[in-house]
């Protein structure tokens, strides 16, 4: 018996070897061929910024690699985007398996959805947000400076709130979650709203620039989107049972199979 489980916990870690193998290819293979247009996706990412700025500015490279280096990232950052579908269903295809059928009429639906919320987060923080700070930013800077931004201080901005927003974006699966998963009750949520509000701009004040409009556009979002997992939880309902025939030990012959296959992929090594 303890030969058999060490045997399928190694086909285990085998698939999951190959699951990751095959995501992270498919960024690379999208990285790759998004390369010869770094500077362009550089250029688009960094609009912005420089609607804002004073005709005639641009952005400084201080380091002497960072023109090669800091495009690549955005690139590979893209790239990710564009794989992501690849990478979300190599990671349900692992772990659908071990999964209840209700479980997974479940979590599909919240894995899209999350993917969904996240860039739309990311959508709204660039065509909306930015240009907001970076105007107000331009109009409250002295008028006896140039400014010059650095190309890696601006994607470290810009991966910070790209990060922010569509984190915040997720409030309303995580309220999904919380509920149907018997976590917290729906009526204790609505009795947390002054909370949620007040941690909203807490959380707003601290992932944000120093400025008023971008905590509004970020803590504002954040409370509407809490109250949207609210209403979604409500029309949800509440979570049910798991049936108990929702679990199937497998066969002898399906635990023949799996084995046959750890073997192999074992010999493929």
């Amino acid at each position: 018996m303890a030969l058999e489980q060490q045997e399928t916990f190694i086909s285990h870690l085998v698939e999951l070897r190959d699951r990751l193998l095959r995501a992270v290819i498919a960024v690379v293979v999208v990285t790759v061929c998004l390369i010869p247009w770094a500077g362009d996706i550089y250029d688009v990412l960094a609009l912005p910024l420089m609607n804002a700025l004073p005709d005639g500015t641009r952005m400084i490279a201080t380091g002497v690699v960072t023109p090669f280096f800091v495009p690549i990232k955005v690139t590979l950052m893209v790239g990710f985007g564009v794989a992501l579908p690849v990478v979300l269903y190599q990671a349900w295809a692992f772990v659908a398996p071990g999964l209840y059928e209700h479980e997974k009429k479940l979590m599909l639906p919240l894995v899209v959805a999350s993917t969904l919320l996240f860039l739309a987060g990311v959508a709204f923080c660039y065509f909306l947000v930015f240009g907001k700070v970076f105007k107000f930013i331009a109009e409250f800077a002295p008028k006896s400076i140039t400014p010059a931004p650095d190309i890696e201080q601006y994607l470290s901005f810009v991966m910070t709130m790209f990060l922010a927003f569509g984190v915040t974006f997720e409030v309303p699966v995580a309220v999904v979650v919380l509920t149907r998963f018997g976590v917290v009750s729906l009526e204790k949520l609505r009795e947390a709203r002054p909370y949620v509000i007040v941690g909203a701009f807490v959380i707003a004040a601290v992932v944000t620039p120093p400025d008023v409009m971008s905590q509004i556009l970020l803590a504002v979002p954040m409370w509407l989107l809490y109250e949207l997992g609210l209403v979604v939880a409500a029309l949800l309902g509440r979570p049910s049972a798991a049936p108990a025939s929702d679990y199937r030990p497998p066969t002898d012959a399906e635990m023949e199979r799996e084995l046959d296959k750890a073997e192999e992929d074992s010999r493929r090594l």
